[in-house]
Order: C-alpha cells, then structure tokens, then sequence
C-alpha cells in the first residue's frame, strides 16, 4: 500500500510489509552518462564509445548500472534528517534493461523485511534493519534495475 509519510520518516515500529514509496521521476541525460563515467572512472566502452557497439546487445550509449542505482537512491531518499540512520548495505541486485538517453525512471520502493536489533548497553539509539526493495522503472512501467537495500532505522521506543 501506498504511505502518506515518506518511508525514511517512519520509526521502525511504524513501517509495516509492504509499505511502498513511488518517487518523482528523472530522465537520464548523455551529460549523465558521460559525467558519471569520469566520476566512476569507469570508461567501459558501452557507456562511453559509441562507435564501437556494432555486434553488442546496446543500440546506442548506455547508462552504467550503478548510476541508474545511485541516481535511484537519489530518487527515493528523504535528505532530512529523521529515523533513516544509515545505509546498512545491499542484497540482490540485478540490472534487467538497458537505459539509455531520453528514458526516463522513477522508482517504487517497498518495505520487504524487518529485523529486530538487539540494544547494547552502550547503544543510545535503539534501532533495526529494514529491507527496502527498490524497484526502478522506465517511462513504460518496465522494470530496469531491482535491489534490496538495507537501512538502520531508529526506533521510537527502547526496549
């Protein structure tokens, strides 16, 4: 179900399965594609030499998957200061159509799991892990890129 609330204004115990946030969208840029790759260092040629994509599966430049990645973090995070601590880390990723120019993505970000952290003495804030599923899709609805992410978030209560 749709939240009112963005998710990374949620307490631990306030998320629930199956929470969902869908994000304002982006359109990917070539200025992305080449910004990203000088930023990334990574030149591989699929994302930099169009002249040399004859026989490969891309018909035209392609954005690195771990741009579409970050550009969907910048997407789908809530800049504020709030019970979202921290990234915790990343599971399962997988990028499953090529995006190009002009697409344009947003993303659908879900409550998948919740684990129950237990607090040490020395904690002073009691938290959990929580599995977003991040699901980025294209101006056609198709999915181009699914990960779970995992986030420290704080709870509301100690226990």
């Amino acid at each position: 179900k749709e939240s009112e609330i963005h998710l990374f204004r949620k307490y631990f115990e306030e998320l629930e399965i199956g929470d969902q946030w869908i994000t304002g969208k982006h359109t990917v840029t070539e200025a992305d594609i080449v910004n990203f790759a000088n930023l990334s260092w990574d030149h591989f040629y699929a994302h930099t030499d169009v002249t040399s994509l004859e026989g490969t599966t891309f018909t035209q430049r392609v954005a690195h998957g771990y741009f579409v990645l970050s550009m969907a973090a910048g997407l789908f995070v809530d800049p504020g200061k709030g019970p979202v601590l921290l990234n915790y880390g990343l599971e399962e990723c997988r990028f499953t159509k090529p995006v190009y120019a002009g697409m344009t993505l947003g993303v659908r970000l879900t409550v998948k799991e919740k684990l129950p952290v237990d607090p040490k003495k020395e904690d002073v804030i009691h938290k959990g892990i929580v599995k977003f599923l991040v699901d980025v899709f294209d101006e056609t609805g198709e999915t181009v890129a699914i990960a779970t992410i995992l986030t420290m978030v704080q709870k509301r209560v100690s226990s």
